[in-house]
């Protein structure tokens, strides 16, 4: 079992506030945040209803403004905080960008890459994350849950 630090939970919590913003667009409340050396490199929450593109996830954005940020598409050393459980998609781009760490809040049953529905991690590709599941997952997973709750109330 991998160990959940103080500096995951400080780092977990800017990703929910990150997800907060998504939630006042009326995005699916997702945040995300890239940190390499114990420094925020980049943050994003999903933007797909506003800009209209499949793959404004959180995770994918962060991950683009990191390399953009560091000059490169590779981000050894890096870690990237998630709410939820990456999607194949989002855990393809942490793959592909090597990135070393992945941390996430709640489980994602339906399309959850890490774990939940398939694990991407366990797959023989050119790299393998860590992946450390469940900080703050309770908090996270109320957070995804009250959304949809007033989604289908509208």
């Amino acid at each position: 079992m991998e160990r959940i630090t103080d500096a995951d939970i400080e780092f977990m919590r800017r990703a929910i506030e990150l997800a907060h913003e998504a939630e006042r667009l009326d995005e699916v409340p997702v945040g995300a945040l890239v940190v390499k050396e114990g420094r925020i490199i980049a943050e994003a929450y999903n933007t797909r209803e506003h800009t209209k593109c499949a793959t404004h996830h959180a995770e994918v954005l962060a991950i683009e403004r990191a390399c953009a940020a560091l000059g490169g598409w590779r981000l050894p050393g890096a870690t990237l905080y998630v709410t939820m459980e990456p999607c194949a998609m989002c855990a393809g781009a942490v793959i592909n960008a090597r990135v070393e760490r992945v941390v996430f809040g709640a489980p994602d049953l339906r399309f959850g890459a890490f774990g939940s529905l398939i694990d991407l991690a366990k797959v023989p590709l050119n790299h393998t994350p860590e992946v450390v599941g469940g900080v703050l997952a309770d908090e996270n997973r109320e957070l995804l849950s009250s959304y949809f709750k007033k989604k289908r109330l509208k």
